[in-house]
């Protein structure tokens, strides 16, 4: 599989800026990111990647800052090899210890998680991804039904699992994601993880317990209904893929709609994840 890579460059550029825009080239199907020295590299399947896309979203940041940005097609597995060279394990709490096929065993921490990520994103090492594990790592999923949304690579729902989930629906719109969940499951030796290619559509109709979305603000505000519909009263959610102004207020103003109250949430750069929980009747 071939893969475009669009790396960008910049003079000046606050921290909120790129994070920004690495949230509208999302929208737009891109799906892993890379810092380099100067910025920040982007891939996407080459069969996804249209420059009219690019250039329309890079419009409402000319007045923001100064950029340059490269184009170049790569293969997969020269993607890969690249990663490989960066990747470093991750320790999450001093409980959940993540790495590579590739890195050596720590048997001394009680989860270990092995990410092959296959160009998709999740490795924990993103703030949002770590907020999330945070999050898990903090609840009680023993016996739950869970459903993880914008799976990537599936890790959430692999730490889920290995937390004593009883069983675990991730679902992503993006193909490479949906093999690289499913790879990543039989990797860590889970067998109770149902992967699917899709979007809110492909929710399968039963109750859960837990639902973990870590997408984007304007996807969470289209997809909140559909989670309200499926979350069991008393079920508990996290957000994230957002910032605290002012995607927390809109996103706690839709979900008070359908009955899910805020309860708290996590901040890291100025990224934010959220918990809530569905008190109410279906809606």
């Amino acid at each position: 599989m071939q893969y475009i890579k669009v790396t960008f460059s910049f003079i000046t550029i606050h921290e909120y800026q790129q994070d920004l825009l690495i949230s509208d080239l999302a929208d737009i199907g891109f799906n892993t990111f890379e810092d380099t020295e100067n910025g920040f590299s982007a891939f996407i399947d080459a069969n996804s990647y249209s420059q009219q896309f690019l250039t329309d979203t890079l419009t409402d940041y000319e007045d923001e800052f100064e950029y340059n940005y490269t184009v170049t097609e790569i293969e997969g597995e020269n993607w890969n090899e690249e990663w490989e060279k960066n990747f470093t394990p991750l320790i999450i709490d001093d409980t959940c210890y993540i790495r590579a096929t590739f890195h050596a065993a720590q048997p001394q921490y009680t989860y270990e998680i092995v990410i092959d990520p296959k160009m998709a994103f999740g490795t924990g090492h993103h703030q949002t991804t770590t907020m999330m594990m945070k999050y898990i790592l903090a609840a009680d999923v023993v016996g739950k039904v869970i459903l993880d949304m914008g799976c990537g690579t599936g890790i959430l729902a692999i730490l889920a699992a290995k937390k004593g989930a009883k069983e675990l629906v991730a679902i992503d719109n993006d193909e490479v994601c949906y093999l690289s969940a499913v790879e990543n499951a039989a990797l860590n030796n889970i067998d109770i993880i149902t992967a699917i290619c899709g979007g809110k559509e492909r929710i399968p109709e039963k109750k859960y317990d837990i639902i973990l979305a870590n997408i984007n603000r304007n996807i969470l505000l289209d997809q909140i209904p559909v989670y309200a519909k499926v979350l069991a009263d008393g079920g508990s959610i996290y957000f994230s893929g957002f910032y605290e102004s002012p995607d927390l207020e809109m996103i706690k103003s839709a979900c008070e709609g359908f009955g899910i109250s805020y309860c708290d949430y996590k901040k890291i750069g100025d990224w934010v994840a959220a918990k809530f929980i569905k008190l109410t009747k279906e809606y």
